[in-house]
């Protein structure tokens, strides 16, 4: 199964190389990948050009939204996997991932990785906290002794959509850049389309250094839950608890049901509603 990896990055080179060669060396089949420059003042838009690798660019930082859309329009497969610059993929990632797809019987499925960072692993697993440091034998052996079962309600990169469905919701929603609130937009798209198999693969992990992504942005930064709020009429982590179940990462039992309505649910439903309201008029 062949895929389209897409990848914003903005002026982290380091990052973009560690990420590319994990995509190398630990997959078994040979994926197709688009990065989008952003800017690549440091070298970033060079070194795509002379490894042939293919990209989209922009001038100056457009956001993350803005970034996945322009790659993904490069996309030749029929899969779209958007991932981070700062990502490490995990031996067999692709293996994993085509298992799970090749049980699915529509094409209305959102699937991600399992992101891993320093704080998930003990002492005797840190792998490293910047790319010149970064273990990826010590990480290898973690995964492979780290066995995860597949869990419920993910909306994070990395993720994978089917291309005609990523088409059909128009991609990531642009008012959302930099980039907050992108992913459960994303999400919630996807479900008013009829998806209802979001799930997380345990095995596919990706090691996340988190805080060197495209949205260290210089751009105006955007409140993306207020915005959510705004659009959707109450906030992500409603979203994220009462229609993905993805509160406690539960395991992954089958399709999602529409939400039930109960006390709680409508308890906190009033509060998003009042929140919603005082935005609307101050």
């Amino acid at each position: 199964m062949n895929v389209t990896i897409v990848i914003p990055t903005f002026n982290n080179l380091d990052y973009l190389k560690l990420c590319l060669k994990s995509i190398k060396v630990n997959s078994n089949y040979e994926h197709e990948v688009v990065v989008h420059v952003n800017e690549g003042s440091d070298g970033s838009l060079n070194f795509v050009k002379n490894n042939h690798i293919n990209y989209t660019h922009s001038q100056v930082n457009i956001g993350l939204c803005s970034a996945v859309n322009k790659a993904a329009t490069l996309s030749t497969t029929d899969y779209i996997l958007y991932a981070h610059d700062d990502m490490y993929f995990c031996k067999d990632w692709d293996l994993y991932l085509e298992k799970i797809v090749k049980m699915q019987k529509s094409n209305l499925f959102y699937l991600s990785g399992k992101t891993i960072s320093d704080n998930d692993i003990n002492n005797d697993f840190k792998c490293g906290l910047t790319p010149n440091l970064f273990n990826e034998d010590l990480f290898e052996k973690f995964c492979s002794l780290n066995k995860s079962e597949n869990t419920q309600g993910s909306h994070w990169a990395p993720h994978l959509i089917h291309k005609d469905v990523w088409k059909s919701v128009g991609g990531f929603s642009e008012e959302f850049n930099p980039g907050d609130g992108s992913d459960p937009d994303l999400c919630i798209k996807l479900w008013h389309k009829g998806v209802r198999v979001f799930m997380c693969i345990g095995n596919f992990k990706v090691y996340h250094f988190e805080s060197v992504t495209i949205r260290k942005s210089s751009i105006t930064k955007n409140n993306g839950t207020k915005k959510f709020l705004l659009k959707w009429g109450f906030n992500p982590r409603f979203f994220r608890k009462y229609y993905l179940d993805g509160d406690h990462r539960t395991a992954y039992e089958g399709p999602l049901s529409n939400p039930s309505f109960s006390f709680s649910m409508c308890n906190d439903l009033l509060i998003n509603k009042i929140k919603l309201y005082y935005y609307k008029l101050f």
